[in-house]
Formats: C-alpha cells, structure tokens, sequence
C-alpha cells in the first residue's frame, strides 16, 4: 500500500485528487494543512469522515511516506494578486519542509504542483518541449511573482537529481467544485448562466486547454506509478478549445448570453496569455494518455454546477 502525504489539502484541485483516491483501496493517504479542522469538516461533508487523517503541517515530518505531493499555494488569480511578494515565501517555506524530509527519506517521491507559468508570462504560441522560460530580470512585473516562484522550485529540484522529484505544470483545471466567485473567463460564463445575464466579453482571441479531475488522477497515477525520476511534465486534455468555439458551445448547451465588447473586467493575475497551453507531451512518456477534450470536461461539469441552480 503506498503512504501519501498530501500538501494544502484545503485547496481545490486538492481534494478533488483526494475524492478520485478514495476508491482506490492500495493508497492510505495523510491530510495536511493550515487549517486541518476545514479538511475534516470537508471530508464529513463529502463522505470520507473517518477515510483519512488530517493534521496540520508540524506533524508531517513524525510520519512514514511513499509519496508527498505538495499542493500549497493559490489558484485563483485574485488571490494570487492579493497575495503579492508572499507568494515567494510561501512556495520556498513548504518546498523545503519537503526537501529536508527528502534528505531523510530519498526513496519517498514528490510530485510538486507548478504552474504554466513558469514558462513566463508571454504564450503568443503554447509550450513545446524545447520552449525556454523567459523572464524580464531587469523589469519583472508583480503580475509574474507567481510564476517565478514556480520557476526557482523547478530550478532547486533539478539541483537535485538524485532525488524522485516531478513537477507537474499545471495550465488550466475546472471542476464541478470551481468556485464560481473567482475571476476566470470560465467562472465568469457560469455565473452570467446562473443568474441570466449577459456576458460582455472581449474580443481577444485566446486558446486554453482545460484539465478534467479524471484525468490529473490518471496523470498523478501515472508518475506515481513509473520508475523515479527527477524532471518535470506539462498537463494537457485531448485537445485544447478556443474562446469562440467555447461561447459557441456554453451558447449552445446552456443558452448563454454574451456580448463582445471593448473592455474586459478580466483578472489576468500573472499576465495575459493568447495561447496558454502546452504542447509538450513528456508526460506520455511516463505512460499517461488524456480521455477527454477540454470541451468535454467543461461540458461534463458545466452540467453538475448549474443543476444545482435550476
């Protein structure tokens, strides 16, 4: 049976992964977070009351694990924003907690969640295998903290190839647990459904690829699985799906109103992106394979969010 430890469990994309675990008898997993009560009331309201432990992050080092997977940090970009220069102290403070646990434990594998935005914050075309990350040293904008501070974590793991260290890069994520209140393109199309209104938009022309929680579980099943290694994967679905073809299709399924306007009330937390999505398919290597398009996923948990509003 694998031990896993699981990092920022309060977080969404989180305990999305913790639900997905639940069926699988072969892995015992360990909550940690700032606030462990909110991780036990969650886990009674879900269900697994009583399925996994939740403590907070000075009792991870007394324990025994297989795995660490370190979800700490902020996916909403208003967060992010508000959260300013911290965001260096925090990512650094729980990736060396990790790190030194590490040093007692180089069999335990770590899968740290980074971000597309390492890359930097300039996607005039996605990522491929060969794209460097490009950052303005001489004139770095707070808009890219967040992305840097992925990006010296990326850079101090592969300092160490000795150890099984995976970053995985994630792009886009949506859920049937998306908070709605959060400023992304997508949350904003559901609240306009939900509470029928029109969507003014802008005319930017942007392409996203958006992750399903059945296939991040098939990714992290997948580097759990394979032999150890120190490196790092994009996420992607089966295909990524464009603004137009995205209104087009909320449109279509759901009777969203939109217009097209000049402005955009848009947080855009580490900066604007035409093409944020990767190309990159290292993590094929690894044995992992996508089920779903973006289009699908959305569709899929578009449906479970507004029926609870009907």
């Amino acid at each position: 049976m694998k031990r896993i430890a699981i990092l920022g469990a309060t977080s969404q994309i989180a305990r999305d992964l913790i639900a997905s675990f639940s069926v699988a008898a072969d892995k015992q997993l360990h909550l940690f977070a700032r606030r462990p009560d909110e991780v036990t009331k969650w886990l009674a309201s879900t269900g697994l009351s009583g399925c996994y432990q939740a403590d907070n992050f000075s009792a991870f080092a007394n324990h025994e694990f297989d795995a660490v997977i370190n979800f700490v940090g902020v996916g909403n970009p208003a967060q992010a924003l508000a959260m300013g220069n911290s965001i260096f102290d925090i990512t650094l403070r729980f990736d060396e907690l990790v790190l030194d646990y590490l040093q007692a434990h180089p069999a335990c594998r770590y899968l740290f969640l980074s971000s597309g935005a390492a890359y930097g914050s300039s996607f005039n075309e996605p990522a491929k295998r060969e794209t460097p990350a490009v950052v303005a040293i001489n004139n770095l904008a707070p808009h890219e903290w967040y992305g840097v501070a992925k990006l010296h974590a990326e850079c101090r793991h592969r300092s160490h190839p000795e150890l099984p260290i995976i970053d995985i890069r994630v792009f886009n994520y949506f859920s049937r647990t998306q908070d709605l209140s959060a400023r992304f393109l997508i949350t904003d199309i559901l609240r306009a459904i939900r509470d029928h209104q029109v969507l003014n938009t802008s005319p930017d022309y942007i392409v996203r690829d958006f992750l399903h929680p059945s296939d991040f579980y098939k990714l992290v099943s997948a580097l759990l699985a394979a032999p150890a290694a120190n490196t790092a994967v994009d996420c992607y679905s089966l295909a990524p799906i464009d603004k137009p073809k995205l209104l087009a299709a909320m449109q279509e399924r759901f009777g969203l109103q939109y217009e097209i306007t000049a402005a955009s009330a848009a947080v855009n937390a580490t900066g604007g992106k035409p093409h944020y999505y990767s190309l990159n398919t290292r993590a094929a290597d690894f044995g992992y394979q996508p089920d779903l398009t973006s289009l699908e996923g959305i569709l899929l948990e578009s449906e479970k969010i507004l029926s609870i509003h009907r």
